[in-house]
């Protein structure tokens, strides 16, 4: 039985899901949250499926151990290959990142042309693709995996020339397709979303999926009567498994304020 009082558990290869933490403190602000970096293995989108699994599985272990009520896999390798076999291994709820986003996606377009970036591992699992397509078959998907973005995020080089030259190599096939959607399949790329406007251009939309995953969250806690309902401050924890000067400077930048990260 998970008590309400209890965290959101969130994890992500890196820092990249603090752009779904940064969602849920604006949707939920009384909830606690409990953030699991796995910043010494990061990127997981270059990595196998046998270890995006593997992986997966350890990172849900670390929360669960934080006596989470519900658990963000915050990560859209995590969310492609693994999402299944957590919930059948795990009995509490999970919420994945790919459905949120091609939902989010098939509203938004208007020429039913939606690119997809996302990591090596991500696009070759189709997920998006097939996501897509459950909402509408008449969309046409044009996908681009960009490896280069993750490493650049984590090394805080969010708006250095180099970022912006590797965004027109990756973007320049999407323009030329004619999409008037992409879809950032990484919670690594929001935070590059100033470059890849500029690269894409006005007339071109941006899923961001964050905030259709903590609308999500939200919809569930309230369905399984989850929602913390007890007064006091809400507290968040950031866990990580490497690196914790560099997370807390970029999650400083992103989010607007200082956090401690706790290496385990």
């Amino acid at each position: 039985m998970y008590l309400n009082n209890n965290p959101i558990g969130v994890f992500d290869s890196g820092l990249g899901g603090l752009t779904v933490v940064k969602e849920l403190i604006r949707l939920l602000p009384r909830e606690h949250i409990v953030y699991y970096g796995d910043t010494a293995r990061v990127p997981y989108g270059t990595k196998s499926r046998e270890a995006i699994i593997r992986f997966s599985h350890e990172n849900m272990r670390v929360l669960l151990k934080r006596n989470v009520k519900m658990v963000v896999v915050a990560c859209n390798t995590s969310s492609s290959y693994a999402l299944g076999i957590l919930r059948k291994h795990f009995h509490l709820p999970i919420v994945g990142v790919i459905d949120p986003g091609a939902r989010k996606a098939a509203e938004v377009t208007r020429n039913k042309k939606i690119g997809v970036i996302a990591t090596p591992a991500t696009v070759n699992s189709r997920s998006y693709a097939r996501a897509i397509a459950r909402r509408d078959r008449a969309i046409k998907i044009s996908s681009q995996a960009c490896p280069l973005f993750v490493p650049l995020v984590e090394e805080g080089w969010l708006r250095k020339p180099v970022t912006t030259a590797v965004a027109r190599e990756y973007l320049g096939p999407l323009r030329r397709s004619g999409i008037d959607t992409l879809v950032l399949g990484c919670t690594h790329y929001p935070l590059l979303k100033s470059v890849l406007k500029d690269v894409m251009g006005a007339k071109v939309a941006l899923v961001d999926s964050a905030h259709e995953v903590a609308a999500e969250v939200k919809r569930v806690l309230h369905e399984r009567r989850l929602l913390r309902t007890s007064g006091g401050r809400a507290r968040r924890a950031f866990l990580i498994s490497d690196r914790p000067q560099q997370f807390e400077k970029t999650a400083r930048e992103f989010l607007g304020y200082n956090i401690k990260a706790v290496k385990i």
